[in-house]
């Protein structure tokens, strides 16, 4: 767990899964833990944003994403290579993929950083920073599997979209928000509202 307030680099790419990205970027603003999250979202991701959650438009992402502004959570543009998060210099403390399609896995694992998601992800393996890639596909074929095993080699985690049912979730939003829980509890930052398992 940090000691002191951290920045996070939140990613999203062109896989179903929308909410759960918007239950990540809702715990993340609220917790005083985290003090600056560079947002990127690829072109096909959205895509997917506006289908699954019924944005409109480009502008003011965050606020469409959220509901409200936000302070902490700032966009970065995917084509822009020389952002901060491009940069080993810049102190990102973690950073999660959320969800990731395969095409990104694919990427990742085999170093093809051309675009500002690809590249900080790299980032984090050189530097040997926490790299959750929340994986969204069915079925899995070899090359899945293969890269899958490539990232995880390269120090990634792969930390698959599969939702818990065991605290039965009521809504679609609960269970999202406990999938954020689980994930920012793998980095560190536990959620106070998380459910946890009594047995």
């Amino acid at each position: 767990m940090p000691d002191s307030p951290t920045n996070l680099t939140i990613a999203t790419t062109g896989a179903s899964g929308s909410l759960f990205l918007r239950h990540l970027l809702l715990a993340v603003d609220q917790d005083r833990r985290v003090k600056t999250v560079n947002f990127i979202a690829s072109d096909s991701a959205l895509r997917v944003m506006a289908e699954e959650l019924s944005l409109h438009g480009r502008s003011n992402l965050v606020a469409q994403l959220l509901g409200h502004a936000s302070r902490k959570i700032r966009q970065q543009t995917n084509a822009y290579i020389g952002a901060n998060v491009a940069s080993g210099s810049y102190p990102a403390y973690a950073m999660i993929v959320l969800p990731c399609s395969v095409g990104t896995l694919a990427r990742i694992a085999n170093g093809i950083a051309s675009h500002l998601i690809e590249r900080a992800a790299d980032v984090s393996l050189k530097e040997k920073r926490p790299l959750v890639l929340c994986v969204r596909e069915t079925p899995l074929n070899k090359i899945h599997i293969r890269n899958m095993y490539r990232a995880a080699d390269a120090g990634a985690t792969i930390f698959p979209l599969i939702p818990a049912y065991y605290f039965r979730p009521a809504t679609l939003d609960h269970m999202a928000h406990e999938f954020a829980c689980r994930v920012l509890a793998h980095i560190g930052l536990p959620q106070p509202d998380a459910y946890k398992w009594k047995g």
